[in-house]
Formats: C-alpha cells, sequence, structure tokens
C-alpha cells in the first residue's frame, strides 16, 4: 500500500481487503453516484445548477463541500444529486450504476436507502419513484452477474425527519416489500427533528412487522439515541457514534477525556452508562460510517473514531459508507483506513462484516446463507 493520502480519488485499497466479501447497511442513493454521471443527467434533464462543468472538478467540489465539519453544510451537498434524479430514466441509472459500483467493490450485500418524497419535482409519483429505482437495481445485479459478481441489493424507503411524510412513507415501504423493500428510515438533520415526531410511523411498521433503522447519535446526542430505541422501537441506529457520550474513562465523561487524549483509552478503564450497556446488551447493530463522521465532525479522525474503541467494548459495529461521492470513498477504503489508521486486522474485519449481515432486514435463512456461503468462505482465503 502507498503512503498516499487518503482523500486523493487514487487513494489505494489493501489487496486483500479488496478481496475480502462486504456487507453494506448505510449507504445513500444520492449520494452514491459518479460524478460523469452527474454532469450527463444534468444535460439531460436540464439541471443547470451545477457548481463545475469537468467530473474531476465536480467530484473534488463535492468532497470539498463535504469536509465542512457540519452535518447541515454536509447534508447541502445533495441538492445537486437530488436536482438530476428526477426523472425514472435517471433514477434507474443511478441505482443501476450504484449496484455495479458497490458489485465492484466486493459488496455481497447492500441495503440502499433512499427518500422517494425528494423526486416529485417533475410530477412522478412516489410509486413510480420506488418502481423505477428497484428496476434500476435489478437490472444492476444482472450486469454483476454478467461480470462475475453476485451481489443482492435491497431497498430502504427513507422520510424526512423534517417533512411530514413520514406514515405515507412507511405505509409505502409495506406496501413494497415483498418486491425487495426491506425495511424505513428517517434522515436529515437531527437537531430540533427528534425522531419521536414520527412515532405514529413508528408506530405502523410495528403493528405491521415491518423493520425500520433511524439516524440518531451523529449530530445530536443521546437524547436522540433514547428517543429512538425507546420510544420508536428502531431495530438499529443510523450512525449512534455519540453511544460514547454515555462511557466514562477513569471516571471522567468520555467526551471530555477524548478532548485531552490522542488516543483511545484501554477498555479496562472504561464503564458503560446505562443506555450504552443496553444498546450493547441489546445487540443494536450501529451502521457506523467513518470517514463520513470526520467530514461532519463527530469524530476528529480515522484512528480516533470511536468504532475501534466500541468494536473493542464488543457493541454490534457495522463498517458503512454512508455517501460515497460526499466522502470520495468505498468500502474498501474503509475498511483499509481503519487497518491503516486503526490497528484493525482480517479479523476484526470479518467480525464486522458478519454483524452487518447478521442484521441486514431480510429472513433469517438468507443472512444465513451468505454468512456461510460467502462471507465465511471469501475471509478463510485470504488467510
Amino acid at each position: 500500500m502507498t503512503s498516499r493520502d487518503s482523500s486523493s480519488p487514487a487513494y489505494d485499497v489493501d489487496p486483500q481487503v479488496a478481496r475480502a466479501p462486504k456487507v453494506l447497511l448505510h449507504e445513500h442513493l444520492d449520494g452514491g453516484l459518479r460524478p460523469a454521471t452527474v454532469l450527463e443527467l444534468a444535460r439531460e434533464t436540464g439541471y443547470d445548477a451545477l457548481p463545475a462543468d469537468d467530473a474531476t472538478d465536480l467530484g473534488r467540489w463535492f468532497r470539498e463541500s463535504a469536509d465542512s465539519g457540519s452535518l447541515v453544510r454536509y447534508l447541502e451537498t445533495f441538492a445537486h444529486t437530488v436536482g438530476v434524479m428526477q426523472t425514472p430514466d435517471a433514477l434507474r441509472r443511478v441505482a443501476r450504476e450504484e449496484v455495479l459500483d458497490l458489485a465492484r467493490d466486493g459488496v455481497a450485500y447492500a441495503e440502499i436507502r433512499y427518500a422517494p418524497e425528494l423526486h416529485l419535482e417533475r410530477d412522478l409519483t412516489l410509486e413510480e419513484v420506488v418502481e423505477a429505482v428497484n428496476e434500476g437495481f435489478r437490472e444492476g445485479e444482472v450486469l454483476a452477474r454478467e461480470e462475475g459478481r453476485q451481489i443482492r441489493v435491497t431497498a430502504l424507503l427513507t422520510a424526512m425527519r423534517h417533512a411530514a411524510m413520514s406514515r405515507e412513507i412507511a405505509e409505502l415501504a409495506v406496501r413494497y416489500r415483498q418486491q425487495e423493500v426491506s425495511g424505513f428510515d428517517i434522515a436529515g438533520a437531527e437537531a430540533g427533528y427528534p425522531p419521536t415526531r414520527h412515532l405514529d410511523a413508528f408506530q405502523y411498521l410495528a403493528r405491521e412487522n415491518a423493520h425500520f433503522t433511524i439516524h440518531a447519535g451523529e449530530a445530536f446526542g443521546l437524547p436522540s439515541i433514547q428517543e429512538a430505541l425507546t420510544w420508536c422501537g428502531a431495530d438499529r441506529l443510523g450512525h449512534g457514534v455519540r453511544i460514547v457520550d454515555d462511557l466514562t474513562v477513569d471516571g471522567i465523561a468520555y467526551p471530555q477525556w477524548a478532548a485531552e487524549h490522542d488516543q483511545l483509552p484501554d477498555v479496562r478503564d472504561v464503564r458503560l452508562g446505562l443506555l450504552a450497556a443496553y444498546v450493547r446488551d441489546k445487540r443494536v447493530p450501529l451502521e457506523m460510517c467513518p470517514s463520513s463522521n470526520v467530514q461532519t465532525g463527530a469524530s476528529a479522525s480515522i484512528a480516533l473514531h470511536p468504532i475501534t474503541l466500541l468494536k473493542d467494548l464488543r457493541f454490534r459495529v457495522t463498517v458503512n459508507t454512508d455517501n460515497r461521492l460526499m466522502s470520495d470513498t468505498s468500502m474498501g477504503k474503509e475498511m483499509t483506513l481503519l487497518v491503516r489508521d486503526a490497528g484493525w486486522t482480517m479479523t476484526d474485519l470479518r467480525w464486522v462484516t458478519i454483524n452487518a449481515m447478521k442484521s441486514a432486514f431480510i429472513a433469517f435463512d438468507q443472512r444465513l446463507a451468505l454468512i456461510d456461503e460467502v462471507i465465511k468462505p471469501g475471509y478463510a482465503e485470504l488467510t
């Protein structure tokens, strides 16, 4: 592996990591476009607000704009990707390319989330949005098989937490769950928009025996996580990185301790608060996205990212990309960064990959088959 800076598009993925099977639970469709596709779709659809007219420059703009340290500013970059995703053809293309890109990265299973309500500017219905994306996913799976790569993709339908369509989107997720829509999510700025605003949607999903995850504990702290779990009943936490706010090190609150140290603490010195203990004891999956968290200011660096501490404390952590375009990343890159900067081993990567597959929103026998037939044999070949 070279010593190139990880922000470079040419950043080298560790060869073993490149070959390892991967499972991705937290990836946004509108955050995974190819820069060249954004440009081409802008020309085709008449979208004229892009900040650059060259694919390299546009990719750099997305990354640099997202490197703000602010979740709110990070989210503003999506105006341009969503802006070109307003027609069935555009949605199919983006979905198709996303699946193919993930397959080439070694992803065997992925749950890709998107908000249907954001793609209605040209009079599409919610159903038309879902069906176009589903078609693109299936087309991508076929193209991947033609390249000799196996991948399965399901969709998570997202409602925006600042809007008022969560019940409608939840009903849409239930309606399409026999068509590879595996669950529901809420996303958007956390502060001021607690998950309990959408309690009606979550109660409906619970009555329908449907799966859902909630973005919680990224830019806002423990109250967001508490509500997502104990009030709303989330199956998983999107990010959840702020659960470390409920840890103490030698009697000092973890955020205060971390601010004064340039290394992670010894796990023997860490004590869990009641909420953190609940999350660990209940095996609540944490959909962690290291590079994205560094960009939004939730973590100072990959080396100091709480995912390593939480892994060592045996929380059910998973590794994810969040938005590959904005973070200029991939699953291979995220895993390589953890190996290079945080001292992870292939055994660690195998463990979190199995964690992710155990936590997926598909049937138990299907999860077990992927673990036994793809993930474990794939890692065995690397040793």
